[in-house]
């Protein structure tokens, strides 16, 4: 995964930057809009923004953060920080932002300093199955991130990382259909699960679900829009050689044909998109 990650740098901070805030995870439409997609591609870029700010909101007000902020909060697969930044900004925790691939650290320690949190947000290298903290968070995230991780020692760490009263927040995609497995993990490098395989390991580290939220039909629309982005960056290199895309023609190819067989995975729940909360049981 690191290597992975390492390669998509370039490409995340091209597809959905400037920033100072740059996520990587699908966002979130109203339901039933499907917004006309024969626009310029910098409104595309804003609305894929747009939208992956929309689902944190969602996700915050779902697991109570505006009434009870994480004053120490674990962001658990941060990619370039976008989601650590998001949580030190709207809600004033302290973030330990970690990342498994080196290349993030000094891209995410930029955008830190450009939005003005150094003193709250806090870029770490490591690889979570290695960790070993004990009751220093208040509350974990992993947006999107846990598909690349061994589930049971995942929460298993943050079982003993969390204080009392903690909680731990996912938002993951998990397989329906298992025929899609192939295709999928194969084309993110990832390892999708079953929602039942996380209740199953969850459980044995002491946790309990307490809330469970299905937002795929909100998600869906997000390959539509995304795949009218790439499309219309492929146009864009095809025409001019005045800005050059850090994603070759070939991968725009290939994203574009993807994208499309994701919209019909998602909007057939071949492939769903929940929101979880997790809390140790007897807190």
């Amino acid at each position: 995964m690191p290597s992975y990650y390492s390669r998509k740098t370039a490409e995340i901070l091209h597809k959905y930057g400037p920033g100072p805030r740059i996520h990587f995870h699908v966002g979130m439409f109203e339901p039933g809009v499907h917004p006309n997609t024969t626009v310029s591609q910098r409104v595309l870029r804003n609305r894929l923004r747009a939208s992956q700010e929309t689902v944190l909101d969602y996700a915050a007000r779902l697991w109570g953060v505006p009434d009870n902020p994480p004053h120490q909060l674990f962001d658990i697969g941060c990619g370039i920080g976008g989601g650590s930044i998001y949580w030190a900004q709207e809600y004033g925790s302290s973030v330990t932002a970690l990342t498994v691939t080196a290349k993030h650290v000094p891209v995410m320690a930029d955008l830190v300093r450009e939005a003005g949190v150094e003193d709250l947000v806090t870029p770490v290298l490591g690889d979570i199955h290695d960790l070993c903290e004990e009751a220093g968070y208040d509350a974990a995230v992993a947006i999107e991130s846990s598909g690349y991780m061994d589930r049971e020692r995942l929460f298993r760490v943050v079982a003993k990382s969390l204080r009392p009263g903690g909680w731990f927040g996912i938002q993951e995609h998990f397989l329906c259909r298992p025929e899609w497995t192939t295709f999928i993990d194969g084309y993110y490098k990832t390892r999708l699960g079953t929602l039942a395989e996380y209740i199953s390991a969850a459980r044995a580290a002491g946790f309990e679900l307490e809330q469970d939220e299905d937002i795929t039909d909100r998600v869906a629309e997000f390959w539509v829009q995304s795949m009218a982005w790439t499309t219309a960056e492929l146009d864009r290199v095809q025409r001019t050689v005045d800005e050059p895309s850090p994603i070759t023609v070939e991968r725009l190819h290939e994203s574009a044909l993807t994208h499309g067989k994701l919209f019909r995975a998602w909007r057939d729940h071949a492939v769903e998109t929940r929101l979880l909360l997790f809390r140790m049981e007897g807190n």
